[in-house]
């Protein structure tokens, strides 16, 4: 038996026959990255080490605040203005020594995201933003790991797995397959505006913390396709059962080149349109629910280079106006030669339809996409 089988720190969970030497095996070997070492961070990290999860990476640029404190106390006063992943390094390992820790002080990105997870078997999220949420979620789905999704506001908590395949022939469910439009800045308040009380998190997060032991140990039901949600007001709790949902795929990108060209800060800005990219526009063509977008040239009858490409509707930027309630889909690329009509078309249709349609404009326009496919 393993040294760290035989003493004591394990012994009333190995004592658990569900568990046992087997599974604090696999806590042994297992990787796990926790993503945001804040509310619902500090608890999970805490239960995971103390476990004896072999590896865990904790992902944070963020520094310890005085408001903090009434739900992540992991930390104390002393800690305020320090770099969370570092400091909860360095107590955690005084918590559980026999672990490894890797703490990466650097803000999630397009650029390290990938490169990151690849050490890791199981991806917690305990982010507080929308941006970050979407970009764990589309880099899970491209490197085929699961995600322990957690999420508060004020006193209720919601958590699931997802990305993770229970049973085979069923499609595992990703978070876009919940929430396939983001909101917007300003839409949903976050907890420095709408308040939390500082015990939800510690609730959620030691949830979060039970759902990965749960699948490391292969224990138990893990939430899996299922979405439970905790009002800590009056204990009720309930569950929901996902599906996934073919339309969401569209929106994820296909692999690491289309992931870099993503940009996640920008899908959730106040901004009611955004631009898309040529290459996730090439890849939109090539979709099989390109029947339910809506793909409009804005340039004048006439125009060159003539499109023949795929199917779309000219509504000239002169007739926009007049004519935009002709368009149908609840998705709509918008084109022209450089990209600059097309985005004042984008902010006509944003302003009349407001987030009832996803609204996109072709970045550098029809010539930088000819230029993707002849290159």
């Amino acid at each position: 038996m393993d040294h760290s089988l035989r003493n004591d720190r394990y012994q009333r969970q190995i004592s658990l026959k569900e568990l046992g030497e087997s599974g604090q095996r696999k806590l042994q070997q297992a990787r796990v990255l926790v993503i945001g070492a804040g509310g619902l961070g500090c608890p999970a990290l805490q239960y995971l080490v103390g476990a004896g999860v072999g590896t865990i990476g904790i992902a944070d640029h963020d520094v310890i605040s005085l408001n903090n404190l009434h739900r992540q106390v992991l930390y104390s006063t002393d800690d305020v203005g320090l770099a969370k992943a570092l400091r909860a390094s360095d107590i955690l390992r005084k918590l559980n020594p026999e672990i490894h820790i890797i703490a990466y002080n650097e803000r999630m990105s397009n650029e390290n995201t990938l490169g990151i997870l690849s050490d890791f078997d199981i991806i917690v999220d305990g982010t507080d933003n929308f941006s970050t949420r979407y970009m764990i979620n589309d880099a899970c789905i491209i490197m085929d790991k699961p995600l322990v999704y957690g999420a508060i506001s004020r006193f209720e908590g919601q958590l699931a797995i997802f990305n993770c395949r229970k049973t085979k022939g069923i499609s595992p469910v990703n978070y876009r397959d919940l929430f396939p439009q983001p909101p917007k800045d300003g839409e949903i308040q976050n907890c420095e505006e709408a308040g939390v009380l500082g015990v939800l998190p510690g609730i959620i997060g030691t949830m979060m913390a039970n759902e990965t032991i749960k699948l490391i140990t292969g224990i138990g039901d893990p939430l899996i396709n299922r979405l439970l949600t905790y009002n800590s007001l009056n204990n009720q709790m309930y569950e929901l059962e996902l599906q996934a949902k073919q339309e969401t795929r569209s929106l994820i990108p296909a692999d690491a080149a289309e992931f870099n060209h993503c940009n996640y800060d920008l899908l959730c800005s106040s901004e009611l349109q955004f631009e898309l990219d040529s290459v996730l526009f090439d890849r939109m063509l090539n979709d099989r629910n390109i029947d339910i977008i809506d793909i409009i040239d804005v340039r004048e009858i006439g125009e060159m280079p003539l499109i023949t490409e795929f199917e779309h509707t000219q509504i000239p930027l002169s007739q926009f106006r007049d004519k935009m309630s002709s368009i149908p889909s609840d998705t709509v690329v918008i084109f022209c030669q450089t990209g600059k009509r097309s985005s004042t078309a984008a902010k006509v249709l944003a302003d009349q339809y407001g987030n009832s349609k996803k609204i996109y404009s072709l970045k550098g326009g029809i010539m930088n996409w000819k230029k993707l496919k002849h290159a």
